[in-house]
């Protein structure tokens, strides 16, 4: 455990800004696992309003710092190619 005080603040702030980050990367990944869901179920219209709430989500998140902006581009290019990739099979 830390003794200095200014430490023993940043512990503190650093858990805060923890969860926070958490609750951003949980939020994103449940709107993905959603929307990965959907397609494998063929339910395509579905699917695609789930992935902007999945958008939406990692751009938040993203904003926050909470992931990096071009990991939130990266996946959203990635549940898109999927809903494509089902929409044209």
């Amino acid at each position: 455990m830390a003794n200095i005080k200014s430490a023993i603040k940043a512990i503190r702030s650093a858990e805060r800004r923890r969860k926070v980050n958490v609750l951003h990367r949980s939020r994103a990944r449940t709107f993905i696992k959603q929307t990965r869901k959907l397609i494998e179920d063929g339910q395509l219209e579905e699917a695609q309003g789930m992935a902007a709430y999945a958008a939406s989500a990692l751009d938040k998140a993203a904003k926050k710092h909470a992931i990096h902006p071009n990991n939130a581009a990266r996946r959203k290019s990635r549940l898109m190619k999927q809903i494509n990739r089902a929409r044209s099979s």
